[in-house]
């Protein structure tokens, strides 16, 4: 059988930063063999600048919304962008496809091996049946009123059969509320026997006027249901910050993921304790800045030894989907953070979270990771000037 013996400057195995003179041996389908020492690979060693590490897990996107790259300002706040995707983004198809096409691509060329997608459309089923990726297809739900919730389950109970005709994989696939501020109660009801088994996400906390509106009724919300002409008054308001009135909701899922969490404290944090065993939070740092200004208190998560992953959110909020540039961003603002846990966050968590853990996110002798090579690394770490490509 033949190998391909790889060799860089450093090389990053899933979990942890390996010697220098580590050598990683794959078969030439990119199948893992082996992690070697150098004195003992033999000849034949390819030599690449930089860093090796396992592919980039994109946890948090909204591939079908890529046709609006470019085309909403940002600094707007959360509401003022939402309004704006409403109004934008229905767009020829043709449109609508080429873009999700090319943005594949790029996600394709800078190393992502697998997606956790927001689903609302069948626009990306087509491209998504060819498979140059893995997906966690997460169908969205949208109800706010308890009228809507028998409606609006079956329309995303009917994408996700067309998701699975179309071949993709129902292990894989989840039917998700989109944000507490969007979800009635009624529907919440009919979700949660879908939970078992399964990983669901939420939007969480990615607005100030989020937390406002549970705990006082008042903010900026109001003027979204107001635009919207959604009446709240079913809604009895909780007088507590928006995770602690959901969380609950969860407890019979396999996997939690915590989207953005823009807004989130350490007390909100502490409620998270009793799912903590499977609670991921997810990070979409260029996000988070392209629409409120704000990252998350990333230091206080790990004081509390969250479970982070990375997400790009989609072009619409970000002006690529490039894990390797999230992870810039949190160095960029939090330098203190090594660069192998941030890479953890972007591979080994991110598999594990999307339960693809039995074929990526680490250099483990018979999976297929995919391989990434980093390039402008500087002592160990991640910089500015970092680029990625995928060579495997």
């Amino acid at each position: 059988m033949s190998y391909r013996k790889l060799k860089a400057d450093y090389l990053f195995d899933g979990h942890n930063m390996r010697g220098t003179e580590a050598v990683l041996i794959c078969r030439l389908d990119g199948t893992i063999e082996k992690i070697s020492d150098e004195n003992e690979a033999g000849s034949d060693l390819e030599i690449f600048s930089g860093m090796l590490v396992p592919g980039f897990i994109n946890c948090h996107c909204h591939l079908e919304l890529s046709h609006l790259k470019g085309q909403i300002p940002p600094d707007q706040g959360l509401v003022n962008f939402l309004l704006s995707v409403i109004k934008q983004r229905y767009q020829p198809e043709e449109i609508r496809k080429e873009a999700i096409r090319n943005a594949e691509e790029k996600m394709l060329q800078s190393g992502i091996v697998a997606v956790g997608d927001i689903c609302n459309t069948i626009d990306t089923g087509d491209l998504k049946s060819l498979k140059h990726l893995l997906y966690y297809n997460f169908i969205e739900l949208l109800g706010w009123t308890p009228e809507q919730a028998s409606s609006r389950y079956e329309e995303a109970e009917s994408l996700a059969e067309q998701f699975k005709k179309m071949g993709l994989d129902g292990k894989h696939l989840s039917l998700n509320p989109h944000a507490p501020y969007s979800v009635s109660g009624e529907l919440w009801n009919l979700m949660k026997p879908g939970f078992k088994t399964k990983t669901v996400t939420i939007h969480n906390q990615e607005s100030a006027a989020e937390n406002e509106f549970f705990m006082s009724g008042k903010g900026d919300l109001v003027r979204l249901y107001a635009h919207l002409k959604m009446n709240t008054d079913h809604f009895k308001i909780p007088a507590t910050r928006s995770l602690v009135y959901y969380l609950s909701e969860f407890k019979d899922a396999s996997r939690i993921m915590l989207v953005h969490n823009t807004f989130i404290n350490e007390e909100d944090i502490l409620e998270t304790f009793p799912f903590r065993d499977k609670l991921f939070f997810c990070l979409c740092p260029n996000a988070n800045m392209f629409i409120e200004g704000r990252l998350p208190d990333v230091l206080l998560l790990r004081k509390h030894n969250a479970a982070l992953v990375f997400g790009t959110d989609s072009l619409a909020s970000n002006h690529q989907l490039n894990i390797l540039e999230e992870i810039k961003m949190v160095k960029k603002n939090f330098p203190s953070i090594p660069s192998a846990e941030l890479l953890v966050w972007a591979t080994s968590n991110g598999a594990k979270v999307l339960s693809f853990e039995p074929d990526l996110g680490d250099f483990v002798k018979g999976k297929k990771p995919g391989i990434v090579q980093i390039d402008n690394i500087r002592k160990g770490e991640i910089t500015e000037l970092s680029t990625s490509r995928r060579l495997i």
